[in-house]
């Protein structure tokens, strides 16, 4: 097992525990991320190939899926991707358990989309930052990242997970051969009425990136 495993084994704990409660496993909506469908409606994959970073129970993936995309999904946690199975038990989802700072190798450069939502968020230190570059890794030249996160304002604390990600945190996709083509700022009302700020950031890879 990988640092990352050795790290975050307890996401596949906290969804044993949960024992198929869904209402247990805290960021499972059951429903895509908000600002994920509206973006879709306006990509739409048309056969292109896409990956799911940290796709927990499916809902991102099908929703990524049914607007057109080749879809592949992963997990560290093995119990996540079967209770994915489970769930949509006729997907066209490839859905695969693996460590994100260990993929498959045949993934590195591979994918027309990658999509990362709140995975990132809910890393700290070296492993935020091997995350990120991970990710970047791999879209396909000119292909497209589309990350939806939580965001803070510069150098400030966050008593996190999750840790919202700072401006500059964002722009390290910019340091990696990718030029942003759209961003979208949106705050959601989560519990007891507070309001969160939220990033959905599209950013598309140099053709002439090397994986």
């Amino acid at each position: 097992m990988s640092d990352q495993g050795r790290d975050l084994g307890w996401f596949d704990e906290l969804y044993q525990g949960a024992d198929g409660d869904t209402g247990q496993v805290p960021w499972a909506d059951l429903a895509p991320k908000a600002g994920l469908p509206e973006w879709l409606a306006d990509h739409p994959g048309e056969g292109r190939t896409a990956l799911d970073v940290g796709c927990g129970l499916g809902d991102n993936a099908e929703a990524i899926a049914a607007a057109g995309y080749a879809t592949t999904a992963f997990d560290l946690s093995p119990r996540a991707i079967a209770w994915a199975k489970q769930r949509f038990p006729t997907s066209p989802v490839a859905y695969r358990q693996a460590d994100l700072l260990n993929p498959p190798a045949e993934w590195v450069g591979a994918f027309d989309l990658v999509h990362e939502c709140f995975t990132i968020q809910a890393l700290d230190g070296d492993l935020r930052r091997n995350a990120m570059t991970a990710i970047a890794a791999f879209v396909a030249p000119g292909g497209r990242l589309l990350v939806i996160t939580l965001t803070r304002g510069e150098r400030t604390d966050a008593d996190g997970p999750p840790w919202p990600l700072m401006p500059s945190e964002i722009a390290t996709f910019d340091r990696l051969g990718f030029t942003r083509e759209e961003e979208h700022p949106y705050d959601l009302v989560r519990r007891h009425g507070r309001s969160v700020p939220h990033l959905r950031v599209c950013f598309r890879r140099d053709q002439a990136a090397q994986s």
